[in-house]
């Protein structure tokens, strides 16, 4: 097995699980605030128990289909639970609480971001000679340097596109919890009547066909925002 490989995967496997446990503590915390309390366990942002809540798409899928990659990338899934009863009776929380977990990940990707700043203004790191990848936005030539560099740079690429493919307004994804708050109730009952009988394996498959469109323009003005006068 590629060593440079299994030197990588602890850095891919923190950022990835600091971007899920951000993402889903966000979730519950805003339905801890707007009166749900049913995630009250994952309103932390100790790993351990959104990993204990969803250990295959956490830990198993992510390992597993990074090596199946060769590395540079990671999929994976969380998950926060809520109270249906109560996402009815104030559907505005309800959607606040789908917003918070992509505006989480721009969070994080914001201050990743800001820190790759940083360290190019101060040297330690320089722009990647030949072409970027999701881990390699800026590099540094060894020790705690260029692993930061790894980890700061797959922060930024994780959070990019976990955060903007979560707003794509179809089931599950939180982009479809989301709409509501821009609607009122009979709009709103018709938004969710489209998806009545269920429709979230389609969704989610028109999603990652929609993300494959969506996403190189999106990731290509986030680099071009990072870089921004360099």
């Amino acid at each position: 097995m590629n060593a440079d490989l299994l030197a990588t995967l602890p850095l891919w496997l923190a950022a990835f699980l600091l971007s899920l446990t951000c993402h889903e503590a966000a979730h519950a915390l805003a339905g801890r605030l707007g009166g749900d309390s049913t995630a009250g366990a994952q309103v932390t942002l100790d790993p351990m128990p959104h990993i204990k809540r969803e250990p295959f798409g956490t830990l198993v899928v992510p390992i597993v289909s990074f090596f199946l990659q060769g590395g540079g990338w990671m999929i994976g899934w969380a998950s926060a639970p809520y109270d249906p009863t109560w996402a009815n009776r104030f559907p505005k929380r309800a959607a606040a609480m789908a917003a918070a977990g992509p505006a989480a990940n721009f969070t994080l990707a914001i201050l990743a971001a800001i820190a790759i700043r940083i360290g190019i203004a101060a040297g330690h790191f320089d722009l990647p000679a030949g072409g970027i990848s999701l881990d390699t936005l800026v590099v540094a030539p060894e020790g705690v340097a260029r692993g930061l560099a790894l980890f700061l740079s797959v922060l930024f690429s994780i959070n990019v596109i976990l955060g903007s493919f979560n707003l794509i307004p179809l089931p599950p994804l939180d982009g479809y919890a989301i709409v509501p708050l821009f609607l009122n109730d009979r709009l709103r009952d018709r938004w969710f009547g489209l998806f009545s009988g269920g429709g979230s394996l389609l969704g989610l498959v028109v999603a990652f066909v929609v993300f494959a469109q969506v996403m190189p323009p999106v990731f290509t003005a986030a680099i071009g925002l990072l870089y921004q006068g360099i």
